[in-house]
């Protein structure tokens, strides 16, 4: 096995970093602290290692002086009692360099058992530059909390927001001039369109149109069976696989664990409900989901309630389920939901008589409708944005459609107006 880190660790040294597009998050490469990135898998979690890693390159630290580690390598098949082996075969490579000059990355980690307590001791007497990555939140906060509790920072990856995708095409576009271009804004939305029908994951934006679903497909795949059925060790696939499915079905609505349990049970299939609310929290943990909760004055009403669900990312969705032209608005609800959670906005919805999308750091109340020809849905739309006005206290409402924009003229006190997503985004 030493031979084999040898192997490796050689490799990363005497082959180039590949070409790289640079992320909009950025982590310190000198905090003393060990550094966490966790986020879905496929979302670029390698590719921001190696941005940082060129940065370190650009600073004219040697390349001897990183060690990269991925620890999905087949070749890997290391043991609580044999991690040290890592150290061991660095050290005969490079007997010379001092290790508490040194950095290390280790991506997707949580593959290693004993990772944690291999890694505080690396912290305490060896280096503090340490960088770890992971695909499950739930795991990687447990151990932290224990054996690495006060010694890290966490940052979360998810798949690209519209800006990276537009710069990862290649598409150079300054709102301040180009929405007055009809050309540049008519290739603006048909990469929005893109960006909406296939989402974010960064590989998937290179493939011919014929490949994206299929290999978000795989995604999922990986998911379910990798992430969940074997992480943790759930033998009845069909049911998870059933209940991941009812989530995505649910994309957009308030999540109801309850009446998926009653589904199953009328259709003779045994399966706890504590069963179920575990898989919505492992799925939320893998990055498959995220939930969004309801406002309420009270803190601990708003953690009880029912909550909405959606997607980590809108391809991920589409490749999932069928989406007819009248459901276009889950995709884009789910585009914008993402936006706000990339952006760190606190956001919740509001559901009073009538519902309202998204209360944006309770300064914005704001819906999403793909469409608003229709005279029910737009006024449906209105009055969902009016009650949340006046309970908030907010003057502005927005309804954030694919490609409209004018000032809806109502009653009152405050405005409402309906803008494309594009801009709306390019504005967070």
């Amino acid at each position: 096995m030493k031979d084999i880190l040898k192997t490796i660790i050689r490799e990363f040294h005497t082959e180039d970093l590949p070409p790289l597009i640079k992320r909009d998050l950025t982590f310190p490469l000198d905090s003393g602290k060990i550094i966490t990135l966790v986020g879905p898998r496929r979302a670029g979690k390698t590719y921001l290692f190696y941005q940082h890693i060129r940065g370190l390159l650009e600073k004219e630290v040697l390349k001897e002086k990183i060690l990269y580690l991925n620890f999905e390598d087949e070749r890997l098949d290391l043991t609580p009692q044999t991690l040290d082996l890592i150290l061991q075969a660095y050290r005969e490579l490079y007997p010379e360099l001092d290790l508490r000059e040194c950095y290390f990355f280790f991506d997707e980690v949580q593959n290693a058992e004993g990772w944690e307590r291999f890694t505080r001791r690396l912290y305490d007497r060896i280096s503090r530059n340490i960088f770890l990555t992971g695909s499950n939140s739930k795991l990687l906060s447990q151990e932290i909390a224990t054996s690495l509790r006060g010694r890290t920072l966490k940052y979360e990856v998810f798949p690209l927001n519209f800006k990276e995708f537009l710069r990862f095409k290649g598409f150079d576009f300054d709102p301040k001039r180009d929405f007055y271009s009809p050309r540049k804004k008519a290739h603006l939305i048909r990469h929005f369109e893109e960006y909406v029908f296939f989402g974010g994951f960064p590989e998937v934006i290179f493939l011919p149109r014929e490949l994206k679903l299929k290999t978000l497909q795989e995604y999922f795949e990986v998911m379910l069976y990798r992430d969940l059925a074997e992480r943790y060790q759930i033998k009845d696939t069909l049911v998870l696989k059933y209940f991941l499915k009812r989530l995505v079905e649910n994309t957009g609505k308030i999540l109801s664990v309850h009446k998926i349990y009653n589904e199953l049970k009328s259709q003779g299939i045994r399966v706890g409900k504590d069963t179920l609310y575990r898989y919505l929290e492992y799925a939320e943990s893998i990055y498959f989901v995220r939930l969004l909760k309801k406002h309420y004055r009270s803190l601990v009403k708003s953690e009880l309630a029912e909550k909405k669900v959606y997607l980590i990312d809108p391809g991920l969705l589409r490749s999932i389920r069928f989406l007819g032209d009248r459901e276009k608005g889950v995709l884009l609800e789910n585009t914008i939901f993402k936006e706000f959670l990339i952006s760190g906005a606190d956001v919740v919805y509001f559901k009073g008589k009538r519902e309202c999308d998204f209360i944006v750091n309770e300064k914005v109340a704001v819906q999403v409708s793909y469409d608003l020809s229709d005279e029910d849905t737009l006024k449906r739309e209105i009055e969902g944005l009016k009650e949340a006005c006046k309970y908030f206290g907010l003057r502005k409402g927005v309804i954030i459609t694919f490609d409209q924009k004018y000032k809806i003229d109502i009653e009152g006190n405050f405005n409402i107006y309906s803008m494309p997503a594009y801009e709306f985004i390019f504005g967070l």
